[in-house]
């Protein structure tokens, strides 16, 4: 099971967000060298997120991406504001190993399957949710009625393999991953999954684990690393 560290950025900074509210708090001036940091400790796959482009509809941060897609040998995926195949294929040309889709997946299939179909793997979709209910707009609003599931099985349908799934009332909070979703989206769309939101302790990585036999590829984790709650080597070791 893959543990993958996220680098969330605001303003050029590292930050972390509870449930996508904006009281953030700074982890580092130098995102770069945080970058570096998660290599050099043996991450196999980096998470970065652009939150002011998240908030805009239009990434704000593509001179740090680059500077990280550069300085590590490591592979990188990229999502915030992604909403046009012109910036997809940028991402691609600069590097970047996954773009991620979030917004359009739900509110303009037509362009999520021009685009799966152009670059294939390289597009994964990010499914945010509340309570059941998938969220958009830099997780601002809800798109429509429509249900976490619906969207999974869509994406299912029009070839996809993987999914990033997050539940965005656990994420920033240490409180534990929603385990009942989880196993629910593996269940219902027959999807592989990357978990992401509220894992706090090497318990919480155990449990996970337990997924993988049902399709869980890995896990994206945050605030837990970046407040010492274990170190990415600990992960590592109780993911193996």
């Amino acid at each position: 099971m893959l543990i993958i560290p996220a680098i969330d950025l605001k303003d050029g900074k590292v930050v972390r967000f509870t449930r996508g509210k904006f009281n953030k708090k700074v982890y580092s001036h130098d995102p770069l060298k945080t970058a570096k940091h998660w290599a050099r400790q043996g991450a196999k796959l980096i998470h970065v997120v652009d939150l002011d482009g998240a908030i805009e509809g239009k990434p704000k941060n593509l001179n740090i991406l680059e500077g990280i897609v550069k300085v590590v040998k490591v592979p990188v995926e990229f999502g915030g504001g992604i909403r046009s195949r012109q910036m997809v294929e940028r991402l691609v040309r600069m590097g970047v190993a996954r773009v991620i889709i979030g917004t359009l997946a739900a509110e303009d299939p037509r362009f999520l399957n021009d685009v799966f179909k152009k670059f294939g793997d390289k597009v994964i979709v990010s499914v945010d949710e509340a309570q059941g209910k998938v969220l958009t707009r830099g997780w601002r609003k809800q798109a429509g009625a429509m249900k976490t599931l619906v969207l999974a099985k869509r994406l299912k349908k029009m070839g996809f393999g993987q999914v990033i799934y997050t539940d965005t009332s656990k994420d920033g909070t240490l409180e534990g991953p929603n385990l009942r979703g989880i196993t629910a989206i593996l269940r219902e769309s027959g999807l592989k999954v990357i978990a992401s939101g509220g894992v706090s302790s090497i318990k919480d990585i155990e449990s996970l684990k337990r997924l993988v036999k049902k399709g869980l590829l890995g896990v994206i984790v945050g605030k837990a690393l970046y407040e010492g709650r274990f170190t990415l080597a600990e992960a590592l070791k109780a993911a193996a």
